[in-house]
């Protein structure tokens, strides 16, 4: 029985679209869209696809070739994904042209003694080729924390967790996928329920798309085995709702860019020779959906273990632990991010107050972004400290006057303004020296008022709490959204 289908994935001339209009039609409802017109002045485009709109592989293999990469076999299963094996980008090209060869002189002929359809995934081509500028990021996709944060710190501050021969596979979700035709993605949501965005360098994808209102269709009774392939015979005994499901269809052709939202499970097929680039990435209009996942991971990893509870020495910490390696972050990782984010957001806000010379500054499209992210970073702290915040903690605490005193979160904060001055094209305010950054905030006197330690996700409801009434009380203009909850 086929998959049901219920329409098609709007397209938009990017050019003709603002950032505003972006968020509103698409970012803050968590609706997909392709975007075209984007891609014109990439280096990608020129470099690594032929006049003909086939990739130049040779080109990959010559400047590339040394990488060591994960390549899927699209023909065998392991657990949930596909099967993976690390190859050279030199022998994975070298496999893609034999098997090129290969298939046309075998098309008319049998076809049982093919190799398997290989697919390059997730390769972290950012991280390992920082000079050469392939591409880009849209503006539309530019308010990425996730990478903004892993360019400047490691995920993981356990030692248990973090492995410095695994650096590179950690550090950053910016990827270039490339596979042949028939080479495809099994069903999924994305890492984090993170947002995503996909640019076809050359080739055509085939996107299937289900709302997360309907998630629950793919999956099994008790909500922990989802559907491989939608394409295959799904038995129904096992997946009762397959049936009902309702997707959406989309063709993405060569110079298009594809955004994927939040928990929208989706299955990808290459229809030719394709090469994408790939980011994942969450900010404050798709935190929550960040925590939800964490929270749900977290209870199922609790539960797989509950036997050992009795006998273990640091029952809560082998739960985080097991979170941080099946999710790729723990409450420790996650609460540490929102903290540096709170206070990068903070510093913005009170660089805009510096500048008491512009008396619309509160009213502006810069500090109204600035406030809805400290609410929605705030209510995420809110959920965090309803559960018991982060119980065994093993002496976690972030110390303020320490993190301000920090070159690297000044990094951060730069990187963060740079962003901002980007999507809402103001006059650039910017940190000057490492000293701006701690006046501004000490300025506040939030610091000498609720000490200068943040230990548990109730001191950072305090801590955000106190910085915007104070705010608010020094410009009573300043909008603070409502709560922001986008699961």
């Amino acid at each position: 029985m086929g998959i049901r289908i219920g329409g098609q994935i709007e397209k938009v001339n990017g050019k003709e679209l603002n950032y505003s209009e972006f968020v509103e039609r698409y970012m803050e409802k968590n609706q997909p869209v392709v975007l075209t017109g984007l891609m014109d002045d990439w280096r990608a485009c020129k470099d690594w696809v032929f006049d003909n709109g086939k990739p130049n592989l040779h080109f990959f293999s010559t400047h590339f070739g040394n990488s060591t990469v994960q390549v899927a076999d699209c023909g065998t299963r392991e657990f949930t994904d596909q099967k993976r094996v690390e190859m050279s980008v030199s022998e994975f090209v070298d496999r893609w042209l034999e098997d090129s060869v290969q298939e046309h002189c075998s098309a008319s002929t049998d076809h049982s003694n093919r190799h398997p359809v290989l697919y390059l995934k997730d390769w972290h081509f950012v991280k390992e080729y920082p000079e050469y500028l392939a591409y880009t990021t849209p503006l539309f996709f530019c308010d990425d924390w996730l990478n903004l944060y892993l360019d400047n710190y490691r995920m993981h501050k356990d030692p248990d967790t973090f492995q410095e021969n695994n650096e590179i596979s950690c550090s950053d979700y910016r990827f270039v996928y490339m596979g042949a035709k028939g080479s495809w993605t099994p069903l999924h949501a994305d890492v984090f329920r993170s947002y995503s965005w996909s640019a076809n360098v050359c080739g055509k994808k085939r996107w299937l798309f289900l709302s997360p209102s309907q998630h629950n269709l793919v999956f099994d009774r008790n909500m922990k085995s989802s559907v491989y392939n939608i394409f295959d015979d799904v038995s129904e005994k096992v997946f009762p709702g397959f049936t009902e499901a309702i997707w959406l269809d989309c063709t993405q052709e060569q110079n298009e860019i594809i955004f994927v939202p939040s928990g929208w499970y989706h299955q990808v097929h290459n229809l030719e020779d394709t090469i994408s680039i790939n980011h994942n990435w969450f900010n404050g209009y798709n935190l929550s959906w960040v925590w939800n996942l964490l929270l749900r991971d977290y209870n199922e990893a609790k539960e797989y273990i509950e036997d050992i509870r009795d006998i273990c020495d640091d029952f809560e910490g082998l739960c985080q632990r097991n979170l941080a390696a099946n999710t790729g972050m723990n409450f420790y990782d996650f609460f540490i991010f929102i903290t540096h984010f709170c206070l990068a957001n903070l510093a913005q806000l009170c660089n805009l107050l510096r500048d008491c010379k512009n008396p619309t500054w509160s009213s502006s499209t810069v500090a109204r972004h600035l406030a809805l992210n400290l609410r929605s970073l705030q209510n995420i702290a809110v959920k965090v400290n309803s559960i018991g915040g982060v119980a065994g903690s093993h002496g976690f605490f972030l110390d303020i006057r320490e993190t301000l005193d920090d070159p690297t979160f000044l990094n951060l904060c730069v990187g963060l303004e740079r962003t901002f001055g980007m999507m809402h094209k103001n006059q650039s305010f910017c940190f000057d020296t490492k000293k701006d950054l701690v006046d501004d905030l000490t300025s506040l006197d939030i610091i000498r008022t609720y000490g200068s330690q943040i230990c548990t996700a109730k001191d950072l409801v305090r801590f955000i709490d106190s910085a915007i009434a104070i705010v608010s009380g020094i410009n009573s203009e300043i909008v603070l959204p409502s709560e922001l909850d986008g699961a």
